[in-house]
């Protein structure tokens, strides 16, 4: 019998009180720190031990998410040097003899910004293809906001709710979940599937319809000039040929020596921190020596502008597993399994908890975490709430897991929260809410498909 003490009802509000606070967008890292805080004080009695409590969980959270922040610091570091030597422009030139019909440039321009955002995150494959492909997209015929939606969801719903090659979220989800990191992407990969399917293509049937009714404009976006980068034409080719070849060695390694969560998080971060050095060192020659902690220090500043509210909410959400003796002690009741766990078992033991029941409360609950326009800050909250879910049914935690992390970047990572959608809209010249509304429909059809999907894999 799974023994419920004070700290497992503590710990159960505090969920509650984060979800609450995340329906009406409010910040709730000031609600985790008083979580870990009074969780410390019932545990230890200690007011002291409680204040350390506090800081040992912020920096057991820092401790598990470096990996993932120095990875991306180090991709936004890259994107930056490759938009200043015009590399970027190499990179994207190969695909424009194939936008002719505004049918093309919708699902090229998807396309390219899905793979692209893959391995550098969407907020810099933005910049990165939004300044060259959307002009182009727009003399092919595709209104500017329909180019919006394409690059919207396929970077930051596709893409960012998959992350197969970063893997920033499925790190988060993980970690809440107590699972490994490869069992939340293989889970995820049927439901990104689904998801990127029926979204993208009710969002292109929507768009197609409009474009007849005339109830969408074609507006004219003024291609960037021709301007003086740090290399020469030959040498942006020459990088623009090489970046993608480095980074297919990198799958061709990862698949050989079946490298997987930090090990792949790592060969990609080694490898593009080379390629900025590498391009630094022939663009500036011996000024690059002062130029590269540059670069580095703009790209960690990016990298904890993004995590810095993920940090006191991943620490409250470690709590619910092994962080708890980590950052408190040996505080736990002697058969207890965590937190998280014992709470499962006991609901499995009260309520008839089922496949349709459990995969319905995950998408609502991402959904819930992704209102306040993050998608990352509650994800460990939807890993949490799947390990619940999952220990209760005995199975399915991972394909729980994975739907969670789906519902929250989908609706949080930059796709129906306006203030979310900002950097496309802006690329675009079109008005983010504008966008947010025209994504609403294909994301929520996307997202009940994706659930019934995962009440028959759980």
């Amino acid at each position: 019998m799974v023994q419920i003490t004070l700290l497992h009802f503590i710990y159960l509000i505090f969920i509650l009180i984060v979800i609450v606070f995340m329906i009406f967008k409010k910040d709730t890292s000031l609600v985790c720190i008083l979580g870990i805080f009074i969780l410390g004080l019932v545990a230890t009695g200690s007011v002291y031990q409680s204040m350390m409590g506090v800081f040992n969980g912020l920096a057991y959270a820092i401790k598990e998410l470096l990996g993932t922040i120095l990875i991306i610091s180090i991709i936004v570091a890259m994107g930056n040097i490759l938009e200043k030597t015009g590399v970027n422009k190499e990179m994207i030139r190969p695909f424009l003899k194939f936008i002719k019909t505004p049918d093309l440039a919708y699902w090229i321009v998807g396309l390219v910004m899905m793979v692209v955002s893959w391995f550098f995150w969407p907020s810099p494959a933005v910049a990165l293809i939004g300044v060259i492909l959307a002009p182009v997209a727009v003399k092919a015929g595709l209104p500017a906001l329909a180019v919006a939606v394409s690059m919207n969801l396929f970077g930051h719903g596709i893409a960012l709710s998959s992350d197969f090659v970063i893997q920033g979220a499925p790190k988060l989800t993980a970690g809440g979940a107590g699972i490994e990191v490869s069992e939340v992407i293989r889970a995820s990969i049927p439901l990104t599937f689904v998801m990127g399917v029926v979204t993208t293509l009710v969002a292109f049937i929507l768009i197609k319809r409009d474009m007849k009714k005339g109830l969408l404009e074609v507006y004219n976006l003024q291609e960037e000039m021709d301007k003086e980068y740090w290399l020469s034409l030959s040498y942006r080719k020459l990088f623009a040929a090489l970046i993608p070849i480095a980074f297919l060695l990198d799958i061709v390694i990862m698949k050989k020596y079946n490298l997987q969560g930090g090990d792949a998080t790592a060969l990609i971060g080694g490898t593009a921190l080379f390629i900025l050095m590498f391009i630094l060192l022939v663009s500036l020659k011996t000024k690059a020596i002062d130029e590269v902690v540059n670069y580095l220090i703009e790209g960690l500043q990016f990298g904890f502008k993004v995590f810095g509210p993920v940090i006191p909410i991943a620490a409250f959400f470690y709590l619910g597993d092994e962080g708890f003796l980590s950052i408190l002690g040996e505080y736990l009741p002697k058969n207890s399994t965590g937190l998280v766990n014992d709470l499962g078992l006991a609901l499995s033991q009260i309520v008839p908890i089922n496949k349709v029941f459990g995969a319905a409360a995950l998408t609502t609950v991402g959904a819930i975490t992704g209102l306040d326009g993050s998608g990352f800050s509650g994800i460990s909250l939807a890993g949490t709430v799947a390990k619940i879910f999952g220990t209760a049914l005995g199975k399915g935690t991972a394909t729980l897991t994975a739907l969670g992390q789906q519902a929250a970047i989908w609706v949080g990572g930059g796709t129906l929260i306006p203030w979310a959608v900002i950097p496309v809209a802006a690329i675009c010249k079109v008005s983010p809410f504008d966008l947010a509304k025209r994504n609403l429909i294909p994301v929520v059809i996307g997202l009940i498909v994706t659930t019934v999907v995962a009440m028959f894999l759980i």
